[in-house]
């Protein structure tokens, strides 16, 4: 095994910069082959890559955690991805219901520590599950998000899940974005026409107000110190250069030293 850093992939992503979403998820699947999946919450910029990865022909799974909370209107969108865009979407559950964990721990989400617990049990423990499946996994961060994810890479590496994070949407804004979803009538979740700008569990998002920041409706109830539930690793420290391990070859291969194919 050998050991890949976020210091390693700062001239990748520099490269990857002038690269269209497409060329990433393409690049991304001749490196990683089986070994990489996308995850995505059915989230606008979500199926935004679905419809990518769909228009590529690629046949990257997508990774969907289903909190056993989430709206109805989520739920359907996963369906409609699987039945129009023909993908394999793969959905991860809590190991407890909701009502096995509060009758455990209690109603967890009602205060900012909990609602840490509450988010990782429910999100981020299922994707650590399978993490050992897959070296890499595509997300659909973007950087006109604002917040921690205003300065997100292209490429990062997650050590919980030791996978290589790819954002082949970090620098798409809201223009591109929306025309993107108009030339291809991308699915887009219902909710986002309700006034949700973000998207997760029923019990802790809202819509907001024109007004306000776009993760105001996430966790609001606790106010503006709780805007992230820590699946993505940018949003738990962007400035820490961690290090994940992987085969040797592999290594070489993502940072161009042993490579047939290039973009």
């Amino acid at each position: 095994m050998a050991r890949l850093s976020q210091a390693d992939l700062v001239d990748l992503n520099q490269t990857f910069e002038e690269r269209t979403p497409q060329e990433l998820i393409q690049w991304a699947s001749q490196i990683f082959g089986d070994r990489i999946a996308t995850i995505s919450a059915m989230q606008m910029s979500g199926t935004v890559v679905c419809h990518m990865i769909h228009s590529t022909g690629s046949s990257i799974p997508v990774l969907f955690v289903d909190t056993g909370v989430m709206f109805q209107e989520t739920l359907e969108t996963r369906d409609r991805v699987i039945k129009e865009y023909g993908l394999n979407v793969i959905s991860l559950h809590p190991e407890l219901t909701m009502q096995e964990q509060t009758e455990k721990h209690g109603v967890l989400y009602l205060n900012p520590e909990g609602q840490e617990q509450c988010c990782h049990a429910r999100k981020v423990e299922p994707l650590a599950k399978v993490a050992s499946q897959y070296d890499a996994l595509i997300g659909s961060l973007r950087r006109s998000d604002g917040g921690k994810r205003a300065v997100c890479p292209i490429l990062s590496v997650d050590v919980e899940t030791n996978t290589v994070r790819i954002n082949p949407l970090a620098e798409f804004d809201d223009e591109h974005l929306a025309a993107y979803i108009a030339e291809h009538n991308v699915i887009v979740n219902p909710l986002h026409a309700q006034g949700f700008s973000t998207i997760g569990c029923n019990r802790c998002t809202t819509p907001v107000l024109p007004n306000e920041p776009k993760r105001a409706g996430r966790w609001r109830h606790l106010g503006p110190w709780s805007v992230y539930c820590g699946i993505n690793p940018t949003d738990r420290d962007p400035t820490h250069s961690p290090s994940i391990e992987l085969p040797q070859e592999l290594v070489d291969r993502i940072l161009g030293r042993m490579t047939d194919y290039m973009i």
